[in-house]
This record gives structure tokens, sequence and C-alpha cells, in this order.
């Protein structure tokens, strides 16, 4: 089967007085057609990173200094700045960390998703952008009158499902959700994971899901890369992850989860963090 998104050798980079920092170092992943690919890691582990720079939305002076990103073939770091214009949202779109970070607070949703389609050539009548909204609201769980309010007005659970319409809005082949249930409760949790799950498989597109819950991994990807310091430490199948983790990182995230069976004492979790500290001193 021929991957749709190939990542290869990618080297992303922060100059700094103290030298460059290497925020992603030879990372090589590969993402098959309706594949969940989940990447999972601490703060800074350059996860986001991927994201952004898949995205074409690194800000100097950052800078993407070496490797290819290829999306059905085409490489993305070949593109002109108009032409990746195009693939957002059409072909690759991102579901970021907090809904209003996507979201304008002082315009109606119905004008932020009709001002997405217009960018991207889709000219209707307004009857015809109201049928078109309305079907991408249901298809998210949200009823139609939601695209006549502003963003205040929803609950952060819907917020996050209008930023998942809008993603979906133009059907891309790959859509990527960096941490997209961060700052919600549980419940919403499920619902907004939920969501996302049946969009992708009415679409039949490869999404790639960043954060640092395990739990949240072992219930939607299919296949998880541990990331640690801008590199892929273990790479393999959600369940071979779980039940045979092969790095000592990725022992550890395993052993950091609350488990039924064992009640960890203070001793215990003093014990993890030496052997963590123990392990950035290594490196």
């Amino acid at each position: 089967m021929t991957p749709v998104l190939q990542i290869d050798n990618l080297h992303v980079r922060f100059p700094t007085a103290r030298g460059a920092v290497k925020a992603v170092d030879g990372v090589s992943l590969t993402l098959q057609p309706g594949e969940r690919l989940g990447l999972i890691g601490e703060s800074g582990s350059g996860k986001s990173t991927i994201a952004l720079a898949i995205m074409r939305l690194i800000k100097p002076p950052g800078q993407i200094a070496e490797g290819t990103i290829e999306l059905d073939g085409v490489d993305l770091l070949q593109l002109s700045e108009a032409e990746m214009r195009r693939y957002r949202l059409a072909k690759v779109a991102l579901i970021t960390q907090g809904a209003m970070n996507s979201l304008n607070p002082v315009i109606r949703i119905r004008a932020q998703m009709v001002d997405s389609l217009q960018a991207h050539g889709i000219d209707l009548s307004k009857s015809g952008y109201d049928d078109y909204l309305a079907g991408l609201l249901r298809s998210v769980g949200l009823e139609p009158d939601v695209a006549d309010r502003f963003p205040h007005q929803l609950s952060g659970g819907m917020k996050q499902r209008v930023c998942i319409a809008t993603a979906i809005s133009l059907r891309p082949r790959v859509i990527i959700a960096d941490e997209p249930t961060s700052a919600l409760d549980v419940v919403v949790q499920r619902r907004v994971m939920e969501t996302l799950r049946t969009v992708q498989n009415d679409l039949g597109c490869a999404v790639i899901l960043i954060g640092h819950d395990m739990g949240l991994m072992a219930q939607f990807a299919q296949r998880v890369a541990v990331m640690r310091h801008g590199q892929v430490l273990e790479e393999n199948g959600v369940h071979e992850i779980f039940a045979n983790p092969q790095h000592p990182y990725t022992r550890l995230l395993m052993e950091s989860l609350p488990s039924l069976d064992r009640r960890e004492s203070y001793q215990d979790l003093v014990r993890l963090e030496s052997v963590a500290a123990a392990m950035v001193g290594a490196e």
C-alpha cells in the first residue's frame, strides 16, 4: 500500500545564543491511508513541531533544515507558499490544542467556516452555504443553529467539534489533531474522540493524534511513536507498545499509568523520578 504521508529524516532547528536547538532531530514516519497514528511524549519532545512542519507553519527564526515531507507523493517542502495555502485544509488539516486558538471570538461560526471555504474556491449561494454548513455540523453531532453563535456561546466540547467540522470541510487526506482534548473533562474528551473517529471513518482519511495521555492513545491509535528530545525512540502497534515496550523511556511511561491492581507509594514515585532524571543526565 502506498503511504499517504511519508516523512523522511526531518530536522527542525531554532537558533539561540547558545547554539541551535534541535526541536526535531532526524525523524522519519510513514502514515498509511485510513491509519490512526499516535505521537506521544513529554512536553518539548517535538510532537507539535512535527505537526507545524507538516503544515509549513514553522515561524522564523525556526527553520526546516533538512528532510522531506511527501503527501500523496508531493514534497510539501518544495511547494510555493501559494501552493501550500491550497494544500492546507484541502489536503491536510490541523486541529489545534485549544479550540479558542482557532476560532475568532468576535466573529460568528458561520462566517469563519464560510471564509475557509471561500479561500479554497468554494463559491455557493447563501442557501448553498447554509446547507453545506448544516451537513458539516450534523456530522460532528451539532445542530445547524450553532453556526449563528459566537464562540463564547459554546461549551469547550462544542467549540472543539466546530474545529473538527472545519477540518473536514474539504475532505482532507490527513487530519492532524494536536492534543484536541486538552482542558476538557473526561466525559467531553470521550465525545470529542468519538466524533473524530466517526468523521475519520466516514472520510477514510488518516489521522495523526498528538498527546501525552497514554490512555487516550490506547483507545484511539492503531500505531504509536514515542518521542523524546526531538527523536522517535520507539514505534510499534498500540497493542505491542503497551504489552511489551522495548525502550526504557517507554517503559517509564507505562509505569506512570495508574493501575487498579497496585498502589504506588511515595517511594515508588520518587524512584521513577530518579530513574528519569538519570536518563536525562546520561543523554
